[in-house]
């Protein structure tokens, strides 16, 4: 476990030493900041107006998780195929260190990188109690941040396990970004044209469990296991995948 830890500081550390930390928390606290803008401009008219429900801040945790499809794999991209290709990645294999220590350690940096900028948006929902009278459901609130960390951690994971199998970090990229895309966008699109089996098909949507239930305040034990078994999957095939070059 020191292991672990000792790798993901050092993980986290590295993202901050380089551009790509401060592009990622842009370009996702950037876009939420102007939605809660106009979620708050919205609500203050329709109040004016006489109508219209009390504004939350559910609709952001979607956007932040809608825009980890596209920048997790930005961030993991690096995580173990820039190491194979700079000859780092042998001298790690060398050292006293476990093949899922080293690929859960790299995990656990960019899911602390992540939680970070997530951290930040709890200044969204601090804001938005004070307008709303007499206050926002926190329990929703928690639901929703508990639900942005679970699928940020099953994409890291398995955006880290594909790391592991590519040396040119933009293969790992566009397969990430492809396989994110399947998962989110189009593995559950053929469910109204299906007879049968259209609730498998959403239950393997990367998107279906934090939409349906998990944001909307209901933590389902389906949902969870998803997440957590897309996590362990992906840390499998890292550490699989860099077994594989230990014995080549």
């Amino acid at each position: 476990m020191n292991n672990i830890w000792t790798i993901a500081k050092r993980e986290y550390d590295n993202y901050f030493n380089s551009p790509l930390a401060y592009v990622v928390m842009l370009a996702i606290l950037l876009p939420l900041g102007i939605y809660f803008t106009l979620i708050l401009l919205f609500s203050s008219q329709n109040a004016f107006m006489g109508g219209g429900a009390a504004p939350d801040t559910l609709q952001i945790n979607w956007l932040f998780v809608f825009l980890m499809v596209f920048l997790a794999p930005a961030i993991t991209m690096r995580l173990i195929s820039d190491e194979a290709r700079m000859g780092t990645l042998e001298l790690m294999l060398t050292a006293p260190v476990k093949d899922f220590e080293f690929v859960a350690g790299k995990w656990l940096g960019a899911l602390m990188f992540v939680l970070s900028t997530a951290l930040v948006t709890l200044v969204f929902p601090l804001v938005l109690n004070n307008f709303v009278s007499p206050g926002i459901d926190w329990m929703m609130v928690l639901s929703s941040y508990i639900g942005l960390i679970l699928v940020s951690s099953a994409m890291l994971a398995l955006g880290v396990g594909i790391s592991a199998i590519f040396n040119n970090q933009f293969a790992a990229f566009f397969v990430t970004l492809g396989l994110f895309f399947f998962l989110w966008f189009f593995i559950n699109m053929p469910v109204n044209l299906l007879p049968t089996g259209g609730e498998i098909l959403n239950y393997l949507s990367l998107s279906y469990h934090f939409q349906q239930n998990i944001n909307q305040g209901n933590m389902t034990l389906a949902g969870i296991v998803y997440y957590l078994s897309l996590t362990a999957l992906g840390l499998f095939i890292g550490t699989t995948a860099i077994e594989i070059r230990r014995w080549r």
